[in-house]
């Protein structure tokens, strides 16, 4: 079932999409060769908390920090740890908070020092597929058109995009309906209407689209060792356009 949000529960959802673009600034500042992953799930829990707010990922399905950082060929679900950042690494963190009982849900790539051509290439992409992708986010259209707009761009420049992770909805809940698949033919799906919230979210691989899942359940790699990258916004269509929750 689709939730469609009043615009109290927009506002709110603002709010929460404020704090999590909030959390991302002050993790991205810290980004830099010689942290470790867990110095950054620290920053960002203890900015969270501070503005009585609670990481969104700690704890969800047996998940075991406040942040996913995921490296170089890591797609999603990196869970930080003793890991340390070095030159020329890509790392992508994926910020979620609840504030007041609503989600927000943010993911950048961002460079490590000084990156390869094609680490940048691939971050460029990424930003703008999801740039495609929330501009197919309005009034009228179907979900697919939204994965289509993905697909269309970052296959043009010969990269590929996840097929086994998707963008959702969400709200009182972290993922509610619909599924937001980043590929796939356009005018499928439901109607997109005023009053849905999408978590879009390309995520962007240099060498073929599928992924696998290491042994700690949660980390999920490219299968061929290329780089990825990940973009997310939290979006919420309205009559006017799509209108991005997850901007300072």
């Amino acid at each position: 079932m689709i939730i469609l949000k009043s615009e109290d529960e927009l506002r709110a959802m603002r709010e929460a999409g404020r704090l999590t673009a909030l959390t991302h600034a002050v993790v991205a500042a810290a980004v830099r060769p010689g942290i470790t992953t867990a110095s950054l799930d620290a920053l960002a829990e203890e900015f969270i908390r501070d503005h009585s707010a609670i990481p969104a990922f700690k704890g969800y399905n047996g998940y075991p920090a406040s942040i996913c950082v995921s490296v170089n060929e890591e797609v999603v679900h990196g869970i930080p740890g003793a890991r340390v950042l070095k030159d020329g690494d890509i790392v992508s963190i994926d910020i979620g908070v609840v504030l007041d009982g609503f989600y927000g849900d943010m993911a950048r790539t961002y460079p490590v020092g000084e990156i390869s051509r094609e680490a940048e290439q691939l971050i460029s992409v990424t930003e703008t597929a999801l740039k495609k992708g929330i501009a197919a986010a309005v009034v009228g259209n179907r979900v697919s058109d939204i994965g289509h707009a993905v697909q269309s761009y970052v296959e043009a420049h010969g990269m590929s995009v996840v097929r086994d992770f998707v963008g959702h909805g969400i709200g009182r809940q972290m993922h509610e309906d619909p599924q937001i698949p980043n590929f796939g033919r356009p005018g499928y799906g439901p109607r997109l209407k005023p009053g849905m919230v999408l978590a879009i979210e390309p995520m962007v691989n240099v060498g073929g689209w599928e992924v696998v899942v290491l042994s700690d359940n949660w980390t999920v790699v490219t299968a061929d060792r290329s780089l990825s990258a990940h973009f997310e916004d939290t979006v919420a269509v309205t009559e006017g356009g799509p209108f991005i929750l997850t901007q300072a």
